[in-house]
């Protein structure tokens, strides 16, 4: 029979021992929550060391990220590929284990965690991918999607409102495989929290619709793991166990304060620690005997070889359904897909509607959701004005029960209404795209991304492919005033590494960028997309607008052979451009236009063809309703831009009133070419 407290015990001596080596890092919380661990991954944890990606495998989401000696802990203890040498190399260059879980970094780790709430958030994206897919997949007598969700959370995740947004779409989509198991220590880095967390949250998560199981002694794992059994019963709501714990367990005069929480015991602390604990092995030694109660391998191996028999059961039955799984959490995009992508895009260029670009956003995701069942859409409470609902994707509901509700012809719903959630949205579509099986969408206003941010951060960080659709792009929104027009968003999302920022100026333009967003299977995509109607601009050639930037009209076009400038435009300043060109062919000036819906991916272009588009020699001048910040790296003499906020006026008054206006462009463009 395990020893269940020694395998806690090997838990808190390598996280301090970590810790020590490092001289930094979280020693409290890993120690605070061992026994949790021992009963969570000891007793009822379904996955496979061998193979962390297995797809039916429970999640496991360390929210209170900075106890990451937790999970490095038990990963090793339990077999997956991280040794003894990778623990010693804890917060080192390089290692596999980062001073915060990261997700790609360390097998078994599910998220990448430390701003505290989003990894709850995480997992409720996590659980609804589960419910989904389990309602989508599952046929009578074959239940191959079958899976729990776990949360370790602490003071701090319930102190961050996006848990609040979190939690309460949890309790409304009754979760039921959702289980957290909340850290109640009562200590964070300011000490006792007492002074300035006063919620009950027992019964906030009662009242959000979660079923709750309070007041267990989160040292206790055989009564840790009786509340996770009862939990998994639960058929219509999530779960919240309350552990009480006391913060840096076993450690004399650390335990209990705020001291536990975020460093180093001291050498002297931990010889006591030791002792207290009855711990005799020496820095990161493991009894044999500890190993083989932790070992999970053979009864990882076991549970896979299960599922896999299973599922050639479901791939005998229903072998169309079993395929498209298996493309799915891939995260393949069907065969057909570049030839379904070309046809959307040349549709929008025979078609050449004037239509605001969040239209033809919704034009393009017509034809992309009907032939892509895994995409996922959604709004914080502005479907109608973000134009993220499609023919085949009806609204996502459950019913009472907390079953997933159908159509008519057997399908799920695939738009969700999030509320007014922005941040919750996004963290939640990063736990759907982490999960697999569904490319999750979702908009609101661009001026709200401010309220994502961090969980947009996120995703780029953790190479995800989730898709922000923000809408009323700019001071063209008209008389909501400067508190919803969008300055600076454009400008500061271009600036988070690895995410791409598209500003499409038409149809064609849009459709494109949906395309690129779809096949970017390891990066974020932040689609800015107009109100007021954008005019078709004529192409020659449409290939090129993926590459971010693109020739779209020479002097010739105007009647000037020479060319003596260029002006850069996005989005709905694209036609200002055009216009402007008009005006200075008049004056026997001839600039060239380049749209650039994409500053990201032009810059990922070689060089050769960024000096094609932009060659050396020519004045540059950029034009974007936004922040001119970002457009002194292309070598503009000049840029139309705005550095102030907006006023309250319709949109056609606003233009004329910032300068965004034809004559106001050509004029920019003749003084720079003055000054050349």
């Amino acid at each position: 029979m395990a020893n269940t407290q020694q395998m806690a015990n090997a838990i808190r001596a390598l996280a301090m021992d970590a810790v020590q080596q490092a001289n930094s890092g979280h020693p409290g919380a890993p120690m605070g929550m061992a026994d949790m661990a021992v009963a969570l991954w000891g007793d009822h944890l379904q996955h496979n060391p061998s193979n962390p990606h297995w797809a039916n495998r429970d999640r496991f989401v360390l929210s209170n990220g900075h106890g990451s000696m937790l999970i490095y802990s038990v990963l090793h203890l339990t077999g997956y590929k991280l040794s003894v040498d990778d623990l010693k190399n804890f917060r080192t260059l390089h290692s596999k284990t980062a001073g915060h879980p990261e997700v790609g970094v360390t097998p078994g780790v599910e998220t990448t965690t430390g701003p505290l709430g989003q990894g709850i958030t995480n997992a409720v994206g996590m659980a609804l991918a589960e419910k989904m897919l389990a309602a989508e997949f599952n046929q009578a007598g074959h239940a191959i999607v079958n899976h729990h969700t776990y949360v370790f959370l602490g003071d701090g995740c319930l102190m961050e409102g996006i848990s609040h947004e979190a939690v309460a779409l949890a309790g409304a989509w009754k979760l039921n495989k959702l289980i957290a198991l909340y850290d109640d220590n009562g200590i964070s880095i300011d000490g006792k929290v007492a002074p300035w967390f006063i919620d009950n949250t027992p019964q906030r998560f009662a009242a959000c619709g979660w079923n709750v199981i309070d007041a267990v002694d989160g040292h206790d794992a055989a009564a840790v793991s009786k509340a996770i059994a009862s939990a998994k019963h639960s058929a219509d709501k999530p779960t919240l166990i309350v552990c009480k714990t006391a913060i840096g367990k076993g450690s004399p005069n650390r335990a209990g304060t705020s001291k536990a929480h975020g460093e180093p015991l001291g050498a002297e602390e931990i010889k006591l620690t030791r002792e207290a604990l009855g711990w005799t092995a020496e820095p990161f030694k493991i009894p044999k005997a500890v190993y083989a109660d932790w070992d999970a391998k053979a009864a990882g191996k076991a549970r896979e070889a299960a599922w896999n028999t299973a599922f050639a059961a479901y791939k005998a039955a229903f072998p169309a359904q079993a395929k498209e799984f298996v493309r799915r959490m891939k995260g393949d995009l069907p065969k057909n897909f570049n030839q379904v992508a070309f046809d959307a895009v040349v549709a929008a260029h025979t078609q050449g509607e004037t239509v605001a670009s969040r239209k033809a956003s919704q034009l393009a995701l017509e034809a992309l959701t009907a032939a892509l069942p895994e995409m996922l859409g959604g709004s914080a409470d502005l479907t109608g004005s973000n134009l993220t609902n499609t023919k085949s994707t009806p609204a996502f509901r459950v019913d009472l029960a907390g079953d997933v509700v159908k159509t008519e012809d057997g399908k799920i719903g695939r738009h969700i209404n999030y509320g007014v959630r922005e941040f919750g949205m996004a963290a939640i579509m990063n736990g759907v795209a982490l999960h697999g099986g569904y490319i999750p969408y979702g908009g609101t206003f661009l001026t709200f991304s401010d309220y994502s941010r961090n969980a947009i951060r996120m995703a780029a960080l953790m190479k995800q492919r989730v898709i922000h659709v923000f809408t009323h792009d700019s001071i063209g929104l008209g008389e909501d005033g400067p508190t919803h027009q969008s300055i600076e968003h454009a400008a500061s999302l271009r600036l988070i590494p690895g995410l791409d920022v598209w500003r499409p100026g038409d149809t064609a333009e849009t459709t494109v960028a949906w395309a690129v967003a779809l096949q970017n299977k390891h990066r974020p995509s932040a689609l800015l997309l107009s109100r007021q109607n954008l005019a078709y601009s004529p192409k020659t050639d449409l290939g090129d607008i993926s590459r971010g930037a693109y020739v779209l009209s020479e002097p010739a076009n105007v009647g000037i052979k020479k060319t003596h400038g260029v002006i850069i435009a996005t989005g709905s300043e694209v036609q200002l451009a055009l216009a402007a060109q008009k005006l200075l062919a008049d004056r026997k000036i001839g600039v060239r236009v380049v749209s650039m819906p994409s500053t990201n991916v032009f810059d990922r272009q070689d060089t050769e063809y960024k000096q094609c588009v932009l060659p050396a020699g020519l004045p540059r001048v950029a034009v974007e309703m936004g922040s001119t910040d970002g457009w002194w790296k292309y070598g503009c003499a000049a840029v139309v831009g705005i550095d102030t906020y907006g006023e309250s006026a319709p949109a056609p008054v606003l233009f004329k009133h910032f300068g965004f206006t034809p004559e106001n462009v050509a004029d920019t463009v003749h003084a720079a070419l003055l000054k050349a």
